[in-house]
């Protein structure tokens, strides 16, 4: 029996691995931004399908569809001129509050469903009985709810004093 490896695969001396500039490397003219790669990627997969399902539709369908689709190159060109590495924590802080409001909002209001639910397609049970027939679904909704609440907490506890150089 043999036991020596005989692979030539490279070793990990022998890889070179890009760098960002952030870890102190050069940065290479070939790394795309993500939001370049995004625009690139759905175009490649909306042009072909918008042109093989415009003859196929009615015409005033199929119009609505070809200026929808130019409208989506615009707004994507227009997203991959964003740099996000401009984009500073302070300016991020309402999308996040408004993703932890969503949360709980949400987190709410299908629980509600569930409950209008179970009160109307199973009047026979009660709440116990409800909860346990239903205590998965329950729990999703009450954890996304709370998923939310610590999303506002931690924007609440965050410090700014970003905010003077904002401002400046």
């Amino acid at each position: 029996m043999d036991f020596e490896n005989k692979t030539t695969a490279p070793t990990p001396d022998d890889v070179e691995f890009a760098r960002s500039a952030t870890l102190g490397g050069t940065p290479s003219p070939t790394i795309r931004k993500p939001l370049e790669i995004l625009c690139s990627t759905e175009a490649l997969l909306r042009r072909p399908t918008v042109a093989t399902l415009a003859p196929l539709l009615p015409p005033k369908l199929g119009n609505g569809l070809q200026v929808a689709s130019t409208v989506a190159e615009e707004s994507l060109k227009e997203l991959a001129e964003i740099d996000l590495e401009e984009i500073s924590d302070f300016e991020l802080r309402p999308a996040r509050i408004f993703i932890g409001l969503s949360f709980v909002g949400f987190g709410a209001l299908i629980v509600l469903v569930l409950v209008l639910y179970l009160n109307t397609l199973h009047p026979e049970l009660n709440t116990v009985g409800q909860i346990r027939q239903y205590w998965y679904q329950y729990i999703w909704f009450v954890s996304l709810g709370i998923a939310g609440m610590f999303l506002l907490g931690r924007e609440a506890m965050r410090p700014y004093h970003e905010e003077s150089k904002v401002k400046k």
